[in-house]
């Protein structure tokens, strides 16, 4: 596939390095050089300075014969104008633009032919809300990704001393919880992931990743950690577009302050909030103003500023100053892997979130969503299986005889509102969607052709 990318911020280049390594023919387009440049140096792709809106630089990227355009530059008018070109000009099959501003997003004809022509739009900041708010209503989980509208549930949670399950095998699981579809698809010991299997027996300290029905995720949480107490405080620190969305979502069940630097802002973060939110102006790494937020009875203290140095820092003052547990919002992946644990319970890559998204239009065949686990080590794939026992390579067989690369899982299927963990004897339907594990980023062209069926079929 031949895929074109316009921005090499933190999500082009997320995009960039996940498509290259799949062996992509990617073409990357920005207006500084000398990020390009650095871009090109570590990865095998094409790269053109220049205006993405500019017909002569989307014809010397070779937007003519391109497959698929992803316009994800910082400005909303900038992804949207590079589409409609991309479509009037070239007949591009696909076009992909990031956009940030509800205006854009609430007007949906402003995306159909006779607007920007966008066929598919991502908004990164709604994207991460929607994961900050699972992570919310369970504090406990280090990860909550939902599948089939939150009918089957992937669930993270980092197993302490004296849990039920702790020092038990895996197979224990279903002694403790009879009748409740679950299972443990990974086990991540230190910098290891163990192949898992009935035996193997869970220690504390163990990331343990399950896939679990929806109705039961407490449920499975409890046999690895205690509960922690629900998030009824909580301070944001950052009021931009992020920050308002997380407010706005949950000022009516919880109580909710916000911390900006910029006295404008404040000033339109008041005006658009309910009054019972509380607007602070000032710096939320000062501690002064950390304490006139009371931020040591908080449940839950948010950094979401656009510095990740602010972000860590006010994360590390708020939970040295009582905050029960802290999040930051950390673009960088090497922080973001070194603060994680230490002192900040959660840090959040903005890029990692959305990219999934990105790669839901991206893999072949009926895919509904994909969801990047620890940091981008682990895809899961949820896709529709299509066809018969002629035309698809799983309908209508049992899960012990599809053809799996090591490495890959077919956790779970979901049969209209049954979830259906996954046992070897489980046959597979046509309208299935089916969730797959996939641990290793080689594996993905494999796992895509499940959801695929031959060219002979009609339905």
């Amino acid at each position: 596939m031949k895929i074109l990318i316009l921005g090499a911020g933190r999500v082009g280049t997320s995009v960039a390095e996940q498509l290259v390594a799949e062996h992509d023919d990617i073409t990357v387009i920005d207006l500084d050089a000398q990020c390009l440049a650095l871009l090109q140096e570590r990865l095998d792709l094409r790269t053109i300075t220049g205006d993405g809106t500019q017909i002569s630089v989307l014809e010397a990227a070779g937007a003519a014969d391109a497959d698929l355009l992803i316009a994800c530059a910082t400005r909303d008018d900038t992804n949207l104008v590079a589409c409609k070109l991309a479509k009037l000009v070239f007949n591009l099959p696909r076009c992909i633009a990031r956009v940030r501003s509800a205006e854009f997003l609430d007007h949906a004809e402003l995306m159909t032919k006779n607007g920007f022509d966008v066929d598919h739009q991502i908004c990164p900041e709604k994207t991460v809300t929607d994961y900050l708010s699972h992570l919310i209503d369970f504090p406990e989980a280090l990860q909550v990704v939902p599948f089939a509208g939150g009918k089957a549930v992937a669930v993270s949670v980092r197993a302490v001393e004296g849990a039920p399950l702790v020092g038990l095998p895996v197979q224990a699981l279903k002694r403790h919880l009879p009748g409740v579809d679950a299972r443990v698809v990974s086990i991540y010991r230190g910098s290891r992931r163990l192949a898992v299997s009935g035996d193997t027996e869970i220690v504390a300290g163990d990331e343990v990743l399950s896939l679990v029905d929806g109705r039961h995720v407490r449920s499975l949480i409890r046999e690895f950690r205690e509960f922690d107490s629900p998030v009824k405080r909580l301070v944001i620190a950052g009021g931009g577009n992020i920050g308002l969305r997380v407010a706005t979502r949950l000022q009516s069940s919880r109580s909710v302050k916000v911390l900006e630097m910029s006295r404008k802002r404040c000033l339109q973060l008041a005006a658009a909030l309910p009054s019972a939110v509380l607007v602070l102006n000032g710096d939320a790494t000062d501690e002064d103003l950390l304490e006139e937020a009371n931020v040591a009875e908080a449940d839950l203290f948010i950094a979401l500023t656009s510095d990740d140095e602010d972000n860590i820092m006010s994360s590390l003052l708020a939970k040295r100053m009582g905050a029960r547990r802290v999040m930051a919002l950390i673009g960088r992946k090497s922080y973001a892997e070194l603060m994680e644990g230490h002192n900040i319970d959660l840090s959040i890559s903005p890029a990692e979130a959305t990219i999934g998204e990105l790669l839901r239009y991206v893999r072949r065949g009926d895919v509904v969503s994909v969801h990047k686990l620890r940091h981008g080590l682990t895809e899961v794939i949820e896709g529709v299986v299509h066809g018969d026992t002629h035309s698809s390579p799983v309908v209508g067989k049992r899960i012990e005889q599809v053809e799996l690369p090591q490495g890959a899982i077919i956790a779970a299927l979901v049969r209209d509102e049954e979830v259906m963990i996954a046992h070897h004897d489980t046959i597979i339907e046509a309208g299935d969607h089916m969730i797959v594990f996939v641990a290793n980023q080689r594996l993905i062209e494999p796992v895509e052709a499940l959801f695929q069926v031959s060219a002979t079929f009609l339905g």
